[in-house]
């Protein structure tokens, strides 16, 4: 082959393999544009104090960053301590991590594509054929021994990009597992969290119902008392120890739930239940985090991980758009071969026994009953299933933002309220109590106050805790705070060079 040729050829190569691949580039949708998560002057700076009931503010800061852990901003010691045991034991996040070094398995083996594929092949054969068969000029038949070595190598040139998008679109695969892992990471520690609050509202209406119940046995004796000495009826009593009665019926469901939320947490940590040991928590072992983050619209897109998750599927599904158009033009293979054969093995490298080949094949569908255009016009179809499904995964992700700053604001108000409503019916059935003791107030009057108190104390209970609860929904909400912790970077995955 001439220099001329030789030059050609080689040009030809690098532009055959420096030509852009087919089909659409991907480009990540844009952030929305918007200013807030809600109207214009619908959601103040911070929730509303309230002295009197012992109501502190939550303050929202505009672009203030959330810290990788941040469930330490509860300043208890013994959440941090099982939030760590999950993260180390938890199977969920262990079966999500094996899932990530898969996925990266599978791109560093997809992209072996972009070299020629080599073999060395050794054989050794007992033949018996007629002699005529084999040219010699005697009678019968010959019997030998046939050795080969040889050495085969096939490289398909990627002219129009089919391989890199394959790569691509594993590459975005392994994106989206590995923000599954970080959505795995965020719901753990978040349920923990919100379980480790369950057992502390469950704690608090536990104790304040046994509270009332002996406060209630304390007035069903002053009531007994006081029929004996003829101030009170029988149905008096009667009432009264229904009333009671009723509320330590309410206890075992409350026993039966903080034990299942007990449960819960075991399974989190990835402890079976009879093995499971932990600190026991109360609302007052926790600490309200006063300061919050209200991350910038525009960078809510990049901090959630289901966000990330959709964002790259549709960059899979437009890459897998490239695939199938490739599907559609030329294969080009260069391929060759290099060995000897040989009646003996010492003789295979032998010049003599020298064989080899070189070439060249171009494949072009030409009809397949339509197969290949309509496994193009589905990969388009499945990238715009892809677009779809972002942007309703956008809209929930704003939505759950705005959801919890409306609770949050919500629940301040509700505490303030509900703290002085519990302060006044104590206050009000110590009254009526002291009343109905000295022959003031009629036993209705107790009995009133008395399920007043109940309702009020057990409420009170429960809008704290909902306040813990919807402040680990905003940091949830705003994917929190994964891209500062210092583990990321073994999550991630291989860039176009196969670097992590």
């Amino acid at each position: 082959m001439s220099q001329q040729r030789i030059t050609a050829c080689t040009a030809a190569a690098a532009l055959l393999l420096g030509s852009c691949a087919v089909g659409p580039n991907f480009k990540a949708p844009a952030a929305p544009h918007t200013s807030g998560f809600a109207p214009p002057g619908q959601l103040p700076a911070e929730t509303r104090a309230a002295p009197a009931a012992d109501v502190s503010a939550q303050r929202f800061i505009d672009g203030l960053d959330i810290p990788g852990q941040w469930w330490t901003l509860f300043q208890s010691p013994d959440l941090n301590a099982l939030i760590a045991r999950g993260v180390a034991d938890n199977p969920t996040l262990e079966a999500a991590q094996a899932a990530l070094r898969q996925a990266n398995e599978a791109v560093a083996a997809q992209r072996g594509a972009f070299y020629p594929s080599m073999s060395a092949a050794l054989a050794t054969q007992r033949e018996k054929e007629p002699a005529a068969a084999l040219g010699l000029p005697v009678p019968g038949s010959v019997l030998y021994t046939l050795n080969s070595a040889a050495v085969n190598v096939s490289y398909t040139l990627d002219a129009f990009g089919g391989v890199r998008r394959q790569v691509e679109a594993l590459r975005a695969q392994a994106e989206y597992v590995r923000f599954s892992l970080e959505a795995t990471y965020l719901s753990l520690t978040a349920n923990i969290v919100t379980a480790a609050i369950t057992e502390s509202s469950l704690r608090a209406q536990l104790a304040a119902t046994e509270d009332i119940a002996d406060s209630q046995q304390k007035q069903l004796d002053i009531t007994r008392r006081r029929v004996a000495a003829g101030g009170a009826s029988r149905a008096d009593v009667l009432q009264q120890q229904s009333l009671l009665q009723s509320t330590l019926a309410s206890l075992p469901p409350l026993r039966s739930q903080l034990a299942q939320a007990r449960n819960l947490l075991s399974t989190y940590v990835g402890s079976l239940p009879a093995d499971f040991s932990a600190a026991e928590f109360t609302l007052d072992s926790l600490t309200l985090p006063l300061d919050l983050p209200v991350s910038l619209p525009s960078k809510l897109v990049e901090q959630r991980p289901d966000v990330r998750q959709y964002s790259a599927l549709l960059h899979e599904a437009t890459a897998q758009v490239g695939v199938a158009t490739a599907n559609l033009l030329p294969q080009i293979t260069l391929s060759g071969s290099y060995g000897g054969e040989a009646a003996s093995f010492s003789d295979v490298f032998s010049p003599g026994s020298v064989l080899w080949s070189l070439g060249a094949s171009l494949t072009q569908p030409i009809f397949k009953g339509g197969q290949l255009v309509h496994q193009r016009r589905a990969a388009v179809a499945a990238a715009q299933e892809a677009l779809a499904n972002y942007k309703a995964t956008v809209l929930t992700a704003f939505q759950n933002v705005s959801d919890a700053l409306y609770a949050l604001n919500a629940d301040a108000d509700a505490v303030a309220a509900q703290t002085l409503a519990a302060r006044s019916a104590a206050e009000s059935l110590s009254l009526v109590q002291a009343q109905y003791k000295s022959g003031g107030a009629s036993y209705l009057q107790v009995l009133s106050s008395q399920q007043s108190y109940q309702t009020a104390a057990i409420a009170l209970v429960k809008v704290r805790a909902q306040r813990y609860a919807d402040t680990a929904a905003l940091f949830q909400a705003l994917g929190g705070g994964w891209w500062n912790r210092a583990d990321v970077a073994a999550n991630s995955t291989p860039d176009a060079k196969g670097q992590l």
